[in-house]
C-alpha cells in the first residue's frame, strides 16, 4: 500500500500513489483553482502597456494567493502616498522563484502544458512594464501639478472676492455737499476737537457707536423709538450683578430642608425590608400599634411551648389576676 500523501489542490489525503494526479477529479479540481486566478493575470497584464498610478487608499492592500508558489502575494506595488495598480502581482510574476515554483506546479500536479504562459511573466514584458510606470508617474504629477494650480487659482478668487466685500464695507461712503464744505481742513479739526471733548466726558459704557449703513439714508420711512435700557438698572455690560446670582428676599434657603429627613428615610429603608418578605406570611398583617387586652388568650403553651394549653391558659389568667389586683394596691 502507497503511503499517504496530501494533495494542496484538492485538499484530501489519498492513498494511491502519484495515480491521484491523472484522476478526473483532481483534474477538475485544479482546472478551476487555476481559472479563479487567471482573471487577475489577466487583468495585469493589460497594465503592462498603460500603467495606472492612482493616490494611496486602504483598498490598495489586498493580497491575492499564488497557487504556484502556495504564498499571498500583494496585488498592487505602493510606495508612499502612490499606489501602481498590479504592479506587486507582475513583479512576483516575472521573479525567478515564481518561475521556478510554476515548473515544479506543473510536473508534479499534471497540468496542461498551453497554460502554463499565461501564468509567466517574461523579463521583456516586465522592463516594458516599468516603462510604462516611470510614464504613469510623470502624467500622474503633472495631473496633480493642474489640480494644484486650479485650487490655487480658486482661493485666490475666493480671496479677492473676500478682500473686496471687505474695502466696500470698510470704506466710507460720503457724498460731497458744497453748501456744507465738509471737505475742508475746519471741518476735519472741528470734528476731531468734538471727539476728544466727547471721549473726556465720564461714561459708564466704552461701547463703540454703532455703524450707520446705506439704508438708514435712502429716505424710507423708518421710526426710531430709543434705548430700550430702564433707567438706574445696570447689566451684564456695566458691572451689576447678573439676574441669576442675585438672591432672591421671598425665598430663604437656609431654612428650608432640601430632602425626606432622616426618620422618614429610616421608615422607608423598613419598608422596603418588609416588601422583601412573602406577603401571605403569618403575621403580615398585624397591627402592632394595637393594644391587646387582658382576655386575650395564646393558641399555644406559653413561649417554651411546654405543657398543655389549658395550663397555659390558666396560668395566663392568674398573672393577669395578680397583676390587676397589685395595680389596685398601687392605686
Amino acid at each position: 500500500m502507497a503511503p499517504p500523501q496530501r494533495c494542496p489542490v484538492c485538499r484530501q489525503t489519498f492513498f494511491c500513489g502519484r495515480g491521484h494526479v491523472y484522476s478526473r477529479k483532481h483534474q477538475r479540481q485544479l482546472r478551476a483553482a487555476l481559472e479563479r486566478l487567471l482573471p487577475q493575470i489577466e487583468a495585469a497584464r493589460k497594465a503592462i502597456r498603460a500603467a495606472q498610478v492612482e493616490r494611496y487608499a486602504a483598498e490598495h492592500e489586498r493580497c491575492c494567493w499564488c497557487l504556484c508558489c502556495g504564498c499571498e502575494v500583494r496585488k498592487h506595488l505602493s510606495h508612499g502616498n502612490l499606489t501602481v495598480l498590479h504592479g506587486g502581482l507582475l513583479e512576483h510574476l516575472a521573479s525567478p522563484e515564481h518561475k521556478k515554483a510554476t515548473n515544479k506546479f506543473w510536473w508534479e500536479n499534471k497540468a496542461e502544458v498551453e497554460m502554463k504562459e499565461k501564468f509567466l511573466i517574461s523579463p521583456q514584458d516586465y522592463a516594458r512594464f516599468k516603462k510604462s510606470m516611470v510614464k504613469g508617474l510623470d502624467s500622474y504629477e503633472e495631473k496633480e501639478d493642474e489640480v494644484i494650480k486650479e485650487m490655487a487659482a480658486q482661493i485666490r478668487q475666493v480671496e479677492q472676492s473676500r478682500q473686496e466685500v471687505v474695502r466696500s464695507v470698510l470704506e466710507p461712503q460720503v457724498d460731497p455737499d458744497p453748501e456744507e464744505g465738509s471737505s475742508a481742513p475746519g471741518t476735519w479739526e472741528g470734528t476731531n476737537s468734538q471727539v476728544a471733548s466727547s471721549s473726556q466726558q465720564p461714561s459708564h459704557l466704552n461701547l463703540r457707536p454703532a455703524p450707520e449703513f446705506d439704508w438708514m439714508e435712502t429716505g424710507q420711512p423708518l421710526t426710531f423709538i430709543g434705548h430700550q435700557d430702564a433707567p438706574g438698572v445696570g447689566n451684564v455690560h456695566s458691572g451689576a450683578t447678573p439676574p441669576w446670582m442675585s438672591q432672591d428676599e421671598d425665598c430663604s434657603f437656609g431654612n428650608q430642608q432640601i430632602g425626606p429627613s432622616y426618620e422618614e428615610f429610616l421608615k422607608q429603608k423598613e419598608k422596603q425590608k418588609l416588601n422583601k418578605l412573602p406577603p401571605e406570611r403569618v403575621g403580615a398583617n398585624f397591627d402592632h400599634t394595637s393594644s391587646t387586652s387582658a382576655g386575650w388568650l395564646p393558641s399555644f403553651g406559653r413561649v417554651w411551648n411546654n405543657g398543655r394549653r389549658w395550663q397555659s391558659r390558666h396560668q395566663f389568667k392568674t398573672e393577669a389576676a395578680r397583676n390587676k389586683q397589685q395595680s389596685h394596691k398601687d392605686s
